[in-house]
């Protein structure tokens, strides 16, 4: 079995899932509206991705900018949707006003996700204790990612954060996966992986037209090559 490092890539439709496997993406976070940060795409987008690639796909369940839960009846029914189309692993993660993590709402959501995969996402850049928020969501099931940049400015400014919690990969509340995205540049590569970081996510480095144009095969298989050497 291939241990090498997890390369995740957004897609916002169809054309840039084919070309994110085609670069050799392991995985795809599937949102739509990135200049709200990503929120939960259209059923319909969902099915066309699915039968598009054969690789995994976690589905964003998030309704509104910013990292308040908003309605979390309506995320509820759109994670029964998408599970009833076939959808298998998804992202989420809420705070609430004091910046703690909501689990009033991630809880909701994780009961309905019955135990499939997800990814705590970059909230927890915005958490007011990195240390107190895993720790309170530690025995919730499913729970195998953080997507975090170390700090809500990007990797740059993260970057002694992400090493320290790489570091306490063996203590309560650090077993989760840490998956590394937000500024995320190749040169950064050399320091994460040699602390043994081994999961990566990136939008717009894939795109090199910025996001009003399409993920280029040839940028993620820069980063493929780059993950790999």
């Amino acid at each position: 079995m291939s241990n090498r490092a997890l390369l995740e890539v957004i897609a916002l439709d169809a054309e840039d899932a084919v070309a994110a496997q085609a670069g050799g993406a392991d995985r795809l976070e599937l949102v739509t509206d990135m200049a709200a940060d990503g929120l939960t795409p259209p059923l319909k987008v969902f099915e066309s991705i699915r039968s598009a690639v054969d690789i995994p796909l976690r589905v964003m369940l998030r309704a509104a900018d910013g990292f308040a839960a908003g309605d979390i009846d309506v995320l509820v029914d759109k994670a029964r949707t998408l599970r009833a189309a076939g959808a298998e692993e998804f992202v989420l993660g809420f705070l609430d006003q004091d910046g703690h993590a909501d689990l009033v709402a991630v809880e909701r959501l994780v009961a309905e996700l019955n135990g499939r995969p997800w990814t705590f996402h970059r909230a927890i850049d915005r958490a007011a204790d990195r240390d107190v928020l895993r720790k309170h969501l530690a025995d919730l099931p499913g729970l195998d990612t953080y997507l975090t940049a170390g700090s809500p400015s990007g990797v740059d400014a993260g970057m002694d954060v992400l090493l320290d919690e790489a570091a306490r990969a063996e203590l309560p509340g650090y077993e989760p996966q840490i998956m590394v995205g937000g500024g995320l540049r190749l040169d950064h590569l050399p320091r994460l992986r040699a602390a043994g970081i081994e999961a990566f996510h990136i939008g717009g480095a894939a795109r090199p037209g910025g996001w009003s144009g399409p993920v280029d095969s040839a940028a993620v298989r820069e980063w493929r090559t780059a993950l790999d050497s």
